[in-house]
């Protein structure tokens, strides 16, 4: 396998200004004057991903460090220029979009929809809300990263205390929970505040644009060209009716087998009452067996190289550390066709799972680099998610490299569990953030049981008990796409119906699973979501009966 990584050290893409982007969108207009439409459109492309790839990197390092001064410049400076260049490619992409006839025998029709929806987000009446959004976003972010949480005389940062969550000790995981919640209580004001400037900024975003709500505005920024939010409700409800049942009973019968009186919150993150499986060793160790994996699992060689490649030009970040942001991703600099992982690695099982997911994000980024058009190197989101999720499961013959010794059934047991929790959970997100900016002069208190009663409906057993900050409704603020990333959360939850479905392929054919994945990698973005499901020969999940085999499937396997 041929790759072009250059060492990630080497990156230094130039920073732009107003001024060099004007001068590079004044040479795509001349272009356009002239008539010369191939020229245009392979200079457009390359502004494109030129920017993207310089922006790429600011967050990346914004994320690395949230503490460092220079990356705190560089992420304002690129929140405050980043709505003039939207604005630059909106008006090229409206030109072009004047000549559709012409434009279409050059580039496909998904990518002419997606612009038809991209023209429609955006006006200058609206480019310094962009900027106050980027920023409110920055700050959820480093207030987050800031956490030093105190803890039997240590201080953690959030993905720090995770482990105390997880432990086999009741009392411990209680103690973590009343430590991390204290902590969200403590800045609750802020968050709230937060918040509320972001869902008035964005009602204000939509109707200046002409909607009536944030919501088809929030979907048009998401590109969904091929479903609406009455498909997404549907989906939802399917959810809380077929899959919120399984787990209900999933979670009495570990009731049952602890000898809990009671199932608490606090209970619910140690899924295997032996103690939920951890990785096979340290950084270094991991990292040799992935390897190995990637070896075992794919005997083209294929993915193998690939991790190699990463590993050695130095595109993991994967190790927690203070001031770090929390969580993990998966970025790219197209000008290069390379992706990057970050992580907070804590010494849990969700280091494996975290490791596979971006790893599948990183194998498709990287498989669709050669596409033609940027807009089509990544699928929209919810596409996307099925090639992590996907290799999450994939990964499943080979995975006992690395868990610890002896823990590879328990531990596809534990995936397998947590993937269904997690569906009623994503809907619920989901739900919430449709109705907040469906009524966005709700008041904090109004939000918090618009949560606590969907809470209620689609995750029956949670009790909170004495954690007081999330039982009257404070669990979401500690979800940062609702803050960050609005309506990116039901794409997991859609992306997870159709990676169990490989999953169920694999059962019986894994090698044509494999086959089937590196299809739908190789794919990227050519096509919408449910095109990309179709032509793989799977199911669509708002069809009716999407997750009726899935959970007969699980069911029989994990109550058997």
């Amino acid at each position: 396998m041929a790759t072009s990584f250059p060492k990630f050290e080497t990156l230094d893409f130039p920073r732009p200004t107003r001024e060099s982007l004007d001068q590079a969108y004044a040479a795509i207009s001349e272009a356009l004057d002239a008539g010369d439409l191939p020229h245009a459109l392979t200079l457009f492309d390359a502004q494109r991903r030129s920017y993207e790839s310089w922006s790429a990197l600011v967050e990346l390092r914004f994320s690395q460090d949230t503490r460092n001064a220079d990356h705190v410049e560089a992420r304002d400076y690129a929140d405050q220029l980043t709505p003039y260049a939207i604005n630059l490619e909106t008006q090229v992409k409206r030109r072009l979009l004047e000549r559709r006839e012409e434009t279409a025998h050059h580039l496909d029709d998904h990518v002419l929809a997606l612009w038809d929806a991209d023209i429609t987000t955006f006006d200058g009446r609206i480019e310094s809300m962009l900027a106050d959004e980027s920023r409110l976003s920055a700050e959820y972010t480093a207030l987050l990263a800031s956490a030093e949480i105190p803890f039997r005389g240590e201080r953690y940062n959030l993905s720090g205390l995770e482990p105390f969550q997880q432990d086999p000790d009741r009392a411990t995981r209680h103690e973590a929970e009343i430590a991390r919640w204290g902590f969200y209580e403590e800045h609750g004001a802020q968050l709230d505040r937060i918040f509320a400037d972001l869902v008035k900024l964005r009602t204000e975003m939509a109707r200046t644009l002409g909607f009536e709500s944030y919501i088809e505005l929030g979907y048009r920024r998401m590109r969904r060209t091929d479903y609406t939010a009455q498909d997404v409700a549907r989906f939802r409800e399917r959810i809380a009716a077929h899959v919120t049942p399984l787990v209900q009973a999933l979670l009495q019968r570990r009731q049952f087998e602890m000898g809990w009186e009671s199932l608490k919150s606090w209970d619910e993150a140690l899924v295997d009452p032996k103690g939920n499986p951890g990785p096979a060793g340290d950084y270094d160790l991991m990292i040799v067996r992935a390897r190995e994996m990637f070896t075992r699992l794919d005997d083209t060689g294929e993915m193998a190289a690939f991790f190699s490649e990463m590993v050695e030009k130095n595109y993991l970040d994967l190790k927690n550390r203070p001031g770090k942001a929390g969580g993990g991703f998966c970025t790219s600099f197209s000008t290069q066709g390379t992706p990057f992982i970050f992580a907070n690695f804590n010494g849990t099982h969700g280091d494996i799972g975290v490791f596979t997911h971006e790893m599948g994000h990183a194998f498709q980024n990287w498989k669709s680099r050669e596409l033609p058009s940027i807009d089509t190197l990544w699928p929209t989101m919810e596409a996307a998610e099925i090639h992590s999720m996907g290799l999450e499961f994939l990964t499943w013959p080979e995975i006992d490299l690395l868990v610890e010794e002896g823990a590879g059934e328990r531990y596809r047991r534990l995936h397998l569990i947590e993937s269904l929790s997690f569906l009623p959970y994503g809907a619920c997100v989901d739900h919430f953030q449709h109705e907040i900016y469906a009524k966005p002069d709700m008041s904090p208190e109004e939000r918090h049981a618009t949560w606590q009663r969907l809470e209620q409906h689609y995750l029956p057993w949670r009790d909170w008990d004495d954690l007081a900050y999330p039982a009257k409704g404070g669990r979401w603020q500690a979800q940062r796409h609702i803050y960050c990333s609005p309506f990116y959360y039901i794409d997991y939850t859609l992306a997870l119906c159709v990676a169990l479905q490989i999953w169920l392929i694999a059962q019986v054919d894994a090698p044509r699973a494999l086959e089937l994945y590196r299809g739908l990698c190789e794919a990227g973005g050519n096509q919408a979501f449910s095109a990309l499901v179709r032509n793989a020969g799977l199911t669509v999940p708002f069809e009716d009966d999407a997750l009726a085999e899935i959970v007969d499937e699980a069911e029989q396997m994990l109550m058997m």
